[in-house]
């Protein structure tokens, strides 16, 4: 639990007012990139990362549904265990992540610039991306459970391509992505105890 409360600092922190150099360089960083997409966006690409967005939370679901399952039909203790394991690591996460956002409220992109033109406009608040930290809570919990190179690839492959497509469709800056990936991250590894061995 102190690695998550540490992520959670290092995220409320690095999201405070910019007033340091630094953290206006990565506000200019943030703008362009979204800007970028926003400018040269094709509808085929566009089409697959909102599929990709629309099922992450399916997937993250399916996770823990699909090892105790598993571990059910195949009388597997360890899978069961696993199943828990993921499962808690997403609602702790799902916590996090909401306590993160009611502190720093940071607004959408495209509230902050009319350059940034977002493919579709979700409410609440955008730092940091809840798919982004869902996503690698689900895919650093299956990884510790099960570290195999077909278990890690995927899993890691998805939860990149679930933070790409948030900035892709203008719905999350960079550093929400970024921070996203570190508080899921920072969960699952934080909740690692309840893995079977």
């Amino acid at each position: 639990m102190k690695k998550l409360y540490f992520c959670c600092l290092l995220s409320i922190y690095a999201s405070l007012p910019l007033q340091s150099t630094a953290q206006s360089a990565i506000q200019q960083f943030d703008t362009r990139v979204l800007t970028d997409f926003s400018e040269h966006r094709t509808l085929p690409q566009t089409s697959t990362f909102m599929f990709i967005s629309k099922y992450n939370d399916l997937v993250n679901a399916a996770v823990p549904v699909g090892l105790l399952a598993g571990g059910v039909i195949g009388d597997d203790k360890g899978m069961r265990q696993n199943a828990l394991y993921v499962a808690s690591s997403s609602v702790v996460n799902v916590v996090a992540t909401m306590l993160v956002k009611k502190l720093v409220k940071r607004q959408r992109p495209f509230f902050a610039t009319v350059k940034i033109n977002a493919v579709y406009q979700p409410t609440g608040y955008s730092f940091p991306s809840g798919h982004s930290s869902s996503a690698f809570t689900t895919a650093t919990a299956l990884s510790q459970a099960y570290s195999k190179w077909y278990v890690i690839a995927p899993s890691f492959l998805w939860a990149g391509a679930i933070g790409y497509s948030r900035m892709y469709l203008g719905v999350h800056y960079p550093s929400d992505v970024a921070a996203g990936a570190i508080l899921g991250t920072g969960t699952a590894v934080s909740m690692r105890f309840l893995k079977a061995d």
